[in-house]
């Protein structure tokens, strides 16, 4: 019997993964960002017969699963985007996700009949948004840089500013007493405290890895740095994940500095493969979990839970869209000083930003993170209703929002940015320059032979020529075919290489490692090939 139950599980674990594994293989020809299909595939899952209900305790999740993805955001934006675009990040990241939080507790207590403690749970879980699935479309179809650098700062922010006040709404919950001063003040703490842990945490970070040289290790203490951040600063009563934040921002500014190639391409596979499958995972836990929710759900028709959840993520949407045009142009129309600085937009840039509002990891960590209980013992009141709501929410603003958002786009003629490609120029001439004028410091030196010197000195000549065209209205493109000729060609010769290599390890001539060392050299320079 054991036997049995022990296979049955087996198998009902491999059809999970291979569930999984079929729903992101169609995510790319299907063209559907791949939080889309996991959140469906995982509420087909949570109903289909035989498949048990899974339960994570809340604390797993929120202390578990959203340090790291927090961190790997913080690390990946940039420091001057953050800066550049202050006041409209400001404005959403604070302003938004208050008035998202009120107007939906609003709803939820007026038309659902949540109690206020409870609606402002929904508000607060719901008020985040999340640029997975997001981003993919928007840089695939070329959205400028401004408006999708606006989104991907907010979803950062907000992320903090969102949890925050979740903390204070689930203390309500859970306490059934509320005082905004000791509110107030907690929020000025939370901030604080957030900000100073987690800039405290960064340099310390720093200063271990300035003396360290081992790319595994180096990763290692990366990945824990958002543990690191959020654990202590909870402890001590402030906001766990503005700690992450910082740290993940002051880490992503001084990396360069701290490490090594090889750590930085560990580092980047490693962060890439973690990040994907922690958002797979809550996506599909999700939508798992729901079976069981609706079942406690009594009291409540089908009609009326669609009814709901159709209203609730009704009004995150247009919240979002009547906030964003008035705090857009308003602050500019007011302060002829903010209008000087930064001039009217386009109305295409508001209105990518008001419709690129979907909801994904966060909201589902938060939403399972809920206390099962009040501070008496008795089950936390609607906590169900509360994760179902969420989860309307997502799925929602996902398959809304995120279906059409290529339409709008298209609707909308935002056109690809020049800014970031000239940009990229600018850094290869510059450091094309650089190289020149260190190769002719080092000619004289007795180990540089001069047809090596003249070989180096062609290449990068010619590098800088071909970047420098990109500025050049009236470039005819000869040199840029030329480029892409030799690289096609060089990809040709390096496939060559590692098929000879991978025929050796066929033959038993030489050893896998071996093997694995010389591909990885020639994959190397495949990558590079930009010349």
């Amino acid at each position: 019997m054991i036997a049995e139950f022990g296979a049955h599980q087996e198998l009902q674990l491999l059809l999970l993964l291979v569930s999984a594994g079929g729903l992101l293989l169609l995510s790319e020809p299907l063209r559907i960002p791949y939080p889309i299909l996991l959140v469906l595939g995982g509420l087909a899952l949570g109903f289909t017969p035989g498949i048990p209900s899974l339960a994570l305790p809340p604390d797993v999740v929120l202390f578990g699963l959203v340090p790291p993805l927090i961190y790997i955001a913080a690390y990946r934006t940039g420091l001057r985007e953050l800066r550049r675009n202050v006041r409209p990040i400001s404005l959403l990241a604070l302003g938004l996700v208050s008035a998202t939080m009120l107007g939906v507790a609003w709803v939820a207590h007026a038309l659902v009949g949540l109690s206020w403690p409870a609606a402002f749970v929904l508000g607060a879980v719901v008020s985040p948004t999340d640029p997975t699935a997001i981003a993919p479309v928007a840089q695939r179809l070329g959205v400028p840089r401004r408006p999708l650098s606006v989104v991907e700062g907010e979803s950062l922010v907000n992320d903090g500013t969102a949890l925050v006040l979740f903390k204070f709404a689930v203390a309500a919950a859970v306490t059934g007493t509320f005082s905004f001063g000791n509110a107030a003040a907690s929020f000025v703490w939370s901030v604080a405290g957030g900000v100073g842990v987690g800039l405290v945490i960064g340099y310390g970070i720093r200063f271990v890895r300035r003396r360290l040289n081992n790319p595994p290790v180096e990763v290692m203490i990366a990945f824990l740095t958002g543990y690191l951040s959020y654990l202590p600063t909870t402890a001590i009563g402030a906001s766990g994940v503005l700690a992450v934040v910082t740290a993940g921002v002051y880490m992503g500014w001084h990396t360069p500095e701290l490490t090594t190639v090889e750590t930085r391409l560990q580092g980047e596979a490693f962060w890439t493969n973690l990040n994907f499958a922690l958002n797979a995972l809550l996506f599909v836990l999700v939508g798992m979990q729901l079976r069981p929710i609706l079942d406690a759900l009594t009291g409540h028709s089908t009609a009326q839970l669609v009814g709901y959840g159709a209203a609730i993520a009704g009004a995150v949407m247009l919240i979002r869209i009547v906030w964003v045009f008035p705090f857009t142009y308003l602050p500019r129309w007011l302060v002829p000083g903010v209008r000087n600085r930064d001039p009217y937009p386009h109305w295409s840039g508001p209105a990518f930003v008001s419709w690129a509002g979907m909801r994904g990891a966060i909201t589902l960590a938060a939403a399972l993170a809920i206390p099962l209980r009040t501070h008496g013992g008795a089950p936390l009141p609607d906590r169900g209703l509360i994760i179902f709501l969420a989860f309307c929410v997502v799925l929602g603003t996902l398959v809304v929002q995120g279906l059409t958002l290529p339409y709008v786009i298209r609707f909308l003629g935002l056109e690809e940015d020049a800014v970031d490609v000239k940009e990229e120029a600018k850094a290869r001439i510059k450091a094309a320059e650089a190289a020149l004028a260190r190769l002719e410091e080092l000619t004289d030196e007795e180990w540089v032979r001069a047809d090596t010197a003249e070989r180096m000195r062609g290449t990068y000549q010619f590098r800088r020529s071909r970047f420098a065209a990109r500025f050049d209205d009236g470039d005819d493109g000869e040199i840029e075919d030329r480029s892409l000729a030799y690289q096609r060609l060089r990809r040709e010769l390096l496939e060559a290489e590692r098929s000879a290599v991978v025929g050796l390890r066929n033959e038993g001539r030489i050893s896998d490692d071996v093997m694995r060392r010389v591909e990885r050299d020639l994959d190397l320079e495949d990558s590079r090939l930009d010349v």
